[in-house]
């Protein structure tokens, strides 16, 4: 009569860790073959801030005194850095959008039913947004550089200010995984992008804080959006006269605090989230 082999607590530790990660793979490689398949949503969140970009840059950019230089003096410079820090707050909607849709489906039931890490779906769809919220950028960038903005900073600073981006919207994708759990279909996540909009509208992205009513300015301030922005403007050379306020003196590090919070508090809510579906 033979005995299983037992594992050793390190091989155990180290099975369970390939295997996890091979859940993240199957959630990441079934996303990029949904957005082959069904284009049109990924063309639709990259189309919205391009048009965006010619809407403020254009249309209102022309109106706009950022510099008390006169009107739409240097307002790419600004607008361009805010546009990069909008499109990375708005892309969470499109992952509670995605998420309640896979949810409404069944796909997420069918992932639950699987002998599968329970953090699969969290995490997959978050390194799958984060690809795509890359891929976003580099649009954008070269969108930036054909309407004559250019980055000031070295190379070094300007990489850094993707990356800050980039940390931006890791942050946010956790939020919009635990609202795409926690509204019961794809309807009710679209309605609530009339609530995610001034959360990206109500900060520096477009205009100064210390252009605003005193109440909206402190608003804008403070706001997870706002610091990214005014990040990067200095990352990017492109620095303009800011405020007194602890976040706009300290941008870089409020960049780097705020989405550590927003991780910190809705990671374990995702995950609790997911665990606790049909209970």
């Amino acid at each position: 009569m033979t005995t299983a082999p037992t594992l050793t607590p390190e091989e155990s530790i180290g099975s369970r860790i390939r295997w996890t990660l091979h859940d993240y793979r199957a959630i990441v490689g079934q996303e990029f073959v949904h957005m082959y398949r069904q284009p049109a949503n990924f063309l639709w969140a990259l189309g919205f801030p391009i048009v965006m970009v010619l809407l403020f840059v254009y249309v209102f950019g022309s109106a706009m005194d950022v510099t008390g230089q006169g009107a739409g003096v240097d307002y790419v410079a600004f607008a361009m850095p805010g546009m990069f820090a909008m499109t990375m707050a708005f892309g969470f909607m499109n992952t509670a959008f995605a998420v309640a849709d896979a949810k409404e489906k069944g796909f997420v039931d069918r992932v639950r039913s699987m002998p599968m890490a329970s953090s699969a779906v969290v995490v997959g769809r978050n390194i799958a947004d984060t690809i795509h919220a890359a891929v976003d950028l580099l649009v954008l960038f070269i969108i930036a550089v054909l309407i004559g903005w250019s980055s000031e900073g070295t190379v070094l600073e300007t990489v850094g200010a993707f990356a800050l981006l980039l940390w931006l919207r890791f942050a946010l994708i956790w939020v919009g995984v635990w609202i795409g759990l926690l509204v019961k279909n794809v309807e009710q996540a679209g309605n609530l992008f009339a609530l995610a909009f001034p959360f990206g509208m109500v900060s520096s992205v477009f205009t100064p804080p210390e252009l605003m009513p005193d109440w909206l300015g402190t608003i804008a301030v403070w706001n997870p959006v706002s610091a990214t922005a005014t990040a990067i403007r200095e990352l990017f050379g492109n620095p303009l006269p800011i405020g007194d306020a602890w976040p706009e003196q300290h941008a870089l590090l409020a960049a780097i605090v705020w989405p550590v919070v927003i991780t910190a508090i809705f990671l374990p809510l995702g995950v609790r989230r997911f665990r606790n579906l049909g209970r």
